[in-house]
C-alpha cells in the first residue's frame, strides 16, 4: 500500500512540476491560477511521501520519489512543452527508470 502512495505522490510531483511551467507561460490571473494548483499538488505530494516513509526506507523513497517526479517532469517537458528529445535525455532517462525499478526491488 505504501509503494502505492509513493507512486501517487511522485505522480503529483509531476503535476506540480508541470504547473511551475505554466505559471511560467502565463500571466495575470492564470499564472495565479496555476500557482493555486502548484501549492496544492505540492501539499499532497508532500503528504503522501510522509505516509508513504511511515513504513519505507527513507533513502529508498525519497530516491523512488524524485525518481517518479525526473522522469515524468521530462516526459512532460517533452510531450506537453515540446523540450527535445534527443538521443542522451533519453538514454539517461532509461538509465534513471532502471535505477527506480532497482530500488524497488532492493528495498526490505
Amino acid at each position: 500500500m505504501n509503494w502505492l502512495l509513493l507512486i501517487i505522490a511522485g505522480l503529483f510531483e509531476v503535476s506540480f512540476a508541470a504547473c511551475l511551467g505554466k505559471v511560467k507561460e502565463t500571466s495575470g490571473l492564470d499564472s495565479k491560477l496555476w500557482f493555486g494548483g502548484f501549492l496544492i499538488c505540492l501539499s499532497i505530494s508532500m503528504f503522501l511521501l510522509i505516509k508513504a516513509t511511515k513504513t519505507l526506507p527513507i533513502g529508498t523513497a525519497y530516491a523512488v520519489w524524485t525518481g517518479i517526479g525526473a522522469v515524468g517532469t521530462v516526459l512532460v517537458g517533452i510531450f506537453y512543452f515540446n523540450e527535445p528529445a534527443t538521443f542522451w535525455r533519453v538514454f539517461f532517462l532509461s538509465t534513471l527508470i532502471a535505477s527506480i525499478v532497482g530500488l524497488k526491488f532492493v528495498a526490505n
